[in-house]
Parts: structure tokens; C-alpha cells; sequence
């Protein structure tokens, strides 16, 4: 069975995935597109458009972990 991530923020198409590593988090930012068969994918690349998402979705990943790491 893979890891579970530890916590997920969505806004619109923009998707920021924390993962707790024994001590640490890090973050995937990744945006979902369909593509030409309609399938759902996801990319690491982003639109100008994403940018006020991407930004929102950070700020929320920043503000969780610092919540975990202040209950440690």
C-alpha cells in the first residue's frame, strides 16, 4: 500500500499534496487538466491563470504544517 498523504488543499484546479517524512513535510503543487481522451491528469506545470490558486494553496500548506510542528 502507497503512503497516504498527510493533509490536502484544493482550489479550483491547483492541488497542494503535504506528505509528513519521519520529521519534515514536504509539498507537490500540481494542477489537473483533462487530456484529448478526457482523462484526468495531473502536471507540475501552471498557467498564469493558476497563479492566484497556487499562491492560496501554498499559504494554506505553510499554515497546516506550522500548526503541526507548534503541537510536536
Amino acid at each position: 500500500m502507497a503512503n497516504q498523504p498527510a493533509k490536502k488543499f484544493r482550489l479550483g484546479l491547483i492541488t497542494a499534496t503535504i506528505w509528513d517524512n519521519d520529521g519534515f513535510y514536504s509539498i507537490d503543487l500540481s494542477r489537473s487538466y483533462r487530456d484529448d481522451t478526457g482523462t484526468w491528469k495531473n502536471t507540475t506545470s501552471f498557467h498564469h491563470s493558476d497563479l492566484l490558486n497556487l499562491a492560496k494553496c501554498s499559504e494554506r500548506a505553510e499554515a497546516w504544517i506550522g500548526r503541526q510542528v507548534n503541537d510536536r
